[in-house]
């Protein structure tokens, strides 16, 4: 057996558990064995039955009598058993679990694990797990779950296959140590060197892309016409910032190179991404080649095709729209998938926005349109520095750190359900439009006080009875269309999931609502936040929100994004806040933020393993 087996190989995992396990993102032996605690249990220390207090978590061991079933009024069945030891006995109780009268006799001595409250008048141990023989005074790991499977379930495997010896010692080592360690302190220390050991591998996967783009071939190497250049940038009707310049120089730079260009530019909504990106497709028809832009949807592709004409006609340059329904040909052609399957020749560079929205055959297939073209990736995903060049370590890296100049800052606040009422007044008074923004399509059982759009949209029609609503949700076929009566006023207020996070372009717009904000990011949060206030006008964004968190309060004071992403990960860990599944990228699955200070030493081996290979 391999670790990139399928989980199915393993003894006792059927179909039905593999398909429970891909929830938990676990597809091979080696996911499972990765598949790390989030906390853990401390059931070395036995209690004494006589020294049970109320509030406490406890592990008893002792006999334990007869259990009955007892039925309530109500149809429910109370399990009823005492536990004794030799300093004495306690109640133990159950809630509708039939079996353990069948499975378990009376005089069986046990272990339990569970919380001593108060049972009527009587102190009990309520709902406690059975130990097994394995648990029973040992530190017990506890695993991310999902319906039908559980951490006990999770453990037994984990351990058969740690048993099964397929690991060579260092890894081993380190991964019992997580998984079933024999002190609390020691956790830490083995979970680090599993740090360190994906972010080597990671580090060492970006190594090889950038050796295999390198080795693609010669680049369509370009002049820089600097007097255009100039004359582009001097006669916009706005000054670029600096980190806007900076990129533009990095870019122009790496367009004189052999190598083609393979950049990521980096910047908040209304940074001014699109405008750095005209100048590269500028120097692109200066030198004689076409650009290619690809946005996620048609929509957007609509709205970059408009910004970059009005950019790009003074230099006689001009712009395509190629979509489904949409075909034009130009020296500069903005699409959506539409381009991938156009015959476009002469191409001597590829803009793909949001590129995390595209799969990896699709960036490829776009990336060798015309051979070798120079390709640079936008995102206005906040991600601190250090988390990009790790995540992105393949790619050349510019950031556009400042809003252009007019660009007020977006006044935000935390809103209470005390305050919700007085709020939707004031929004009354604004006669603006408003982005109004609910995390649910639907009502679900297991959220049930969480507002779902569906519902949203018909209470806010009473409430906002004298305008007009739209609903906007990612099931709709007719997006686009809501969009642009949005866009052209005619809806007044649009009530939608987070599907207007990326890039729609509502100019007008001062309000954002964003409802449950605790369910959201806060990178996701700032790029809502950044959909309003695009036209210069004072902008407001208003979180409802039943958790007044340390977390959403920094929204209040912190405007730009990149921070707002280093508190995120500071207080939420990594986790999958930045997926890269989609990217053909490996997953940070054990590694967080808090372990990049082991960067260096990653580097620093990845070095020596490169210049001193193994024999």
């Amino acid at each position: 057996m391999k670790l990139s087996d399928n989980v199915t190989s393993l003894s006792g995992i059927g179909s039905v558990q593999a398909e429970r396990l891909v929830k938990l993102e676990i597809y091979t032996v080696f996911d499972l064995l990765h598949h790390l605690p989030f906390r853990y249990e401390d059931r070395r220390i036995i209690t004494p039955v006589s020294q049970i207090k109320a509030g406490f978590q406890i592990t008893i061991v002792g006999a334990i009598s007869e259990i009955t079933n007892e039925y309530t009024k109500s149809g429910k069945v109370i399990q009823k058993t005492e536990i004794a030891d030799e300093t004495g006995k306690s109640l133990v109780i159950w809630f509708n679990q039939r079996y353990l009268a069948r499975t378990i006799q009376a005089g069986t001595k046990i272990s339990l694990y569970g919380k001593a409250d108060w049972f009527g008048r009587k102190l009990a141990v309520i709902s406690p797990e059975i130990a097994d023989p394995e648990t029973a005074g040992t530190i017990v790991p506890i695993y991310p779950e999902t319906a039908g499977l559980t951490s006990k379930w999770l453990r037994k495997k984990i351990r058969e296959v740690l048993d099964l010896n397929l690991l060579d010692e260092s890894l081993g080592q380190n991964l019992r140590g997580v998984h079933f360690p024999n002190e609390l302190y020691e956790i830490e220390k083995y979970r680090r060197n599993l740090a360190f050991n994906e972010l080597l591998k990671f580090e060492t996967e970006n190594l090889k892309r950038r050796h295999d783009w390198q080795n693609r071939g010669v680049a369509k190497q370009f002049t820089n016409p600097k007097s255009q250049v100039t004359k582009f940038i001097s006669d916009l009707p706005f000054k670029l910032t600096k980190s806007q310049n900076l990129a533009i120089e990095e870019i122009l730079a790496d367009l004189e190179k052999p190598v083609a260009m393979n950049r990521l530019l980096e910047g908040d909504v209304g940074s001014g991404k699109t405008v750095v990106a005209a100048v590269a497709c500028l120097v692109a028809k200066l030198n004689g080649f076409k650009s290619l832009f690809m946005a996620p949807t048609q929509i957007l592709a609509l709205q970059h095709f408009e910004t970059l004409s009005k950019l790009l006609s003074p230099f006689k340059i001009s712009v395509g729209l190629v979509t489904s329904q949409t075909k034009s040909m130009g020296d500069v052609l903005v699409g959506t998938q539409a381009l991938l399957n156009s015959n476009i020749d002469n191409v001597g560079l590829v803009i793909i926005d949001e590129q995390h929205k595209f799969g990896v055959a699709q960036r490829a297939l776009l990336q060798h349109k015309g051979g070798t073209p120079h390709v640079l990736t936008m995102t206005a995903t906040p991600i601190p520095r250090t988390m990009a060049l790790v995540l992105y370590g393949d790619l050349d890296l510019s950031q556009l750190t400042e809003l252009p100049a007019g660009r007020k800052i977006i006044k935000t606040w935390v809103v209470s359900e005390e305050k919700r009422v007085s709020a939707i007044e004031w929004i009354k008074k604004q006669k603006t439009q408003v982005f109004w923004i609910c995390s649910l399509i639907d009502e679900s059982e297991s959220l049930k006080a969480i507002r779902a759009v569906n519902v949203e949209f018909e209470s806010l029609k009473k409430s906002f009875s004298n305008l007009n609503l739209g609903l906007l949700h990612g099931r709709m076929k007719n997006k686009d269309e809501i969009i642009n009566k949005f866009r052209d006023k005619k809806i007044d207020i649009l009530v939608s999931t987070p599907v207007v996070e990326v890039g729609i372009d509502i100019p007008e717009a001062s309000i954002m609502v964003i409802e449950d904000a605790h369910r959201f990011g806060l990178a996701a949060l700032h790029q809502l936040r950044g959909r309003v206030g695009r036209n210069g006008q004072q902008a407001y964004c208003l979180m409802f929100s039943t958790q007044d968190t340390e977390r959403l309060k920094a929204m209040e004071t912190t405007h730009i994004g990149s921070r707002l992403a280093e508190i995120d990960l500071a207080i939420r860990g990594a986790g999958n806040i930045y997926s890269t599944s989609q990217h053909g990228k490996s997953e940070l699955k054990i590694a967080t933020y808090k372990d990049f200070d082991m960067l260096p030493l990653v580097r620093r081996t990845l070095s020596n393993l490169t210049l001193n290979p193994s024999p």
